[in-house]
């Protein structure tokens, strides 16, 4: 029979992941050793090996508990707004301001998912950026449903694309400690949807 997991085992993982996440945020993935974040963490690397087999390792957990975790917060979204009976402009309203809460504590796990995905083995990698496409045709189908006299199959990659750009690089300037705070900037993020997506389309055509 197998030994059981401890809870103080579960605990340790948990701890060595977010170490790791800031020393990948700090000196990127490459530059970062083992021993890099075994000293981070204050054990051995030899130690570390009893959690973890190689860095990659360690890199795919993170990131598959955190892209495991963007897909909860949308069905969390789904399921209060369907408690709560918003309508679909609301609900996008939400699933905006639940990402920037997330990501104003998970900075360092945000960071790694946008620039270390690279360094995964293909299958790894796959699985990741599948989670990823998930994540990018929710918020696509959300925005479609908030504001369908905007989005068409033509521009609503684009659209979603533009979203993902306000919101997803907050962690290399927005400071929670800063004049603007996470929440605010969602307000702001919403506003700047609303009244751009609102109103009817503008199709240029031609030269100016």
């Amino acid at each position: 029979m197998a030994r059981p997991v401890s809870a103080s085992h579960d605990l340790r993982r948990d701890e060595i992941l977010n170490v790791a996440a800031a020393c990948f945020a700090r000196q990127s993935y490459p530059a970062t050793s083992m021993n890099d974040i075994a000293a981070a963490c204050g054990t051995s690397k030899a130690r570390l090996y009893h959690y973890y087999q190689s860095k990659e390792a360690i890199l795919f957990e993170l990131l598959d508990r955190y892209t495991q975790r963007l897909l909860v917060i949308i069905g969390q979204v789904q399921a209060t707004a369907h408690r709560q009976a918003l309508d679909e402009r609301a609900t996008l309203h939400e699933l905006i301001r639940a990402f920037l809460r997330e990501y104003e504590t998970s900075a360092t796990r945000h960071a790694a998912l946008l620039g270390s995905t690279q360094f995964l083995g293909p299958e790894q990698r796959e699985v990741i950026l599948d989670r990823q496409r998930d994540v990018v045709s929710a918020v696509t189908r959300f925005l479609r449903l908030a504001y369908p006299q905007r989005l068409s199959a033509r521009n609503q990659n684009a659209i979603a694309m533009t979203l993902f750009g306000m919101i997803n690089w907050t962690f290399t300037w927005l400071r929670p400690d800063g004049p603007l705070s996470y929440a605010d900037f969602a307000e702001e993020v919403i506003a700047m949807l609303d009244q751009g997506l609102a109103g009817p389309a503008v199709i240029r055509t031609g030269t100016p």
